[in-house]
């Protein structure tokens, strides 16, 4: 895996675990030469993302809408920064840079972003390993929900299957690879 997406909160959070947490990622991720793809905000984890990744030595690249950088929300010093005019453009674009995907913990934009990209899998837009950083038992009431969705006859099994969910750092980025 040359370059990795990772999908986060605007947000801090409650729980120093999940700054702590996204720190300990990139950093694994960083040293094994992997670059980041990022939405390109200087808030919240995405924030925690860019600084560790920049502090590490890391390549990072952010995708940012029009709209959010003219709300100065933009990070202006990453290795690289694309301006898109919307969100849709920002998830085409990730995309199309990236080997794979990773959701940290965030609001409804990280998973409408996630299951956006778990949906292009499932129609064959493409086969890259979608991947949840598990932290302190976040994502444990959505993926409860893929359950739920396959048990109503919803949700293909193979995408059930398809998703990652890790909460140790070591091992999701080693399933990844």
């Amino acid at each position: 895996m040359k370059r990795v997406a990772i999908f986060c909160g605007s947000k801090m959070g409650n729980d120093p675990k999940y700054a702590g947490a996204t720190k300990e990622l990139v950093e694994t991720i960083v040293a094994k030469g992997i670059e980041i793809v990022y939405g390109g905000g200087a808030v919240g984890l995405m924030n925690v993302v860019a600084e560790t990744a920049l502090a590490y030595g890391g390549t990072i690249t952010g995708v940012i809408p029009d709209k959010l950088y003219e709300m100065e929300v933009a990070h202006t010093g990453l290795t690289k920064l694309y301006r898109v005019r919307d969100m849709h453009e920002r998830k085409a674009l990730m995309a199309d840079l990236s080997d794979g995907f990773i959701a940290l913990p965030g609001g409804v934009g990280t998973l409408e972003e996630m299951t956006e990209v778990m949906t292009w899998a499932q129609i064959g837009y493409h086969s890259k390993p979608c991947a949840f950083l598990n932290t302190n038992g976040y994502y444990d009431h959505f993926i409860s929900f893929f359950d739920h969705m396959e048990e109503q006859g919803f949700l293909y099994k193979s995408l059930h299957d398809q998703a990652i969910v890790e909460g140790d750092v070591e091992k999701l980025v080693g399933r990844l690879e």
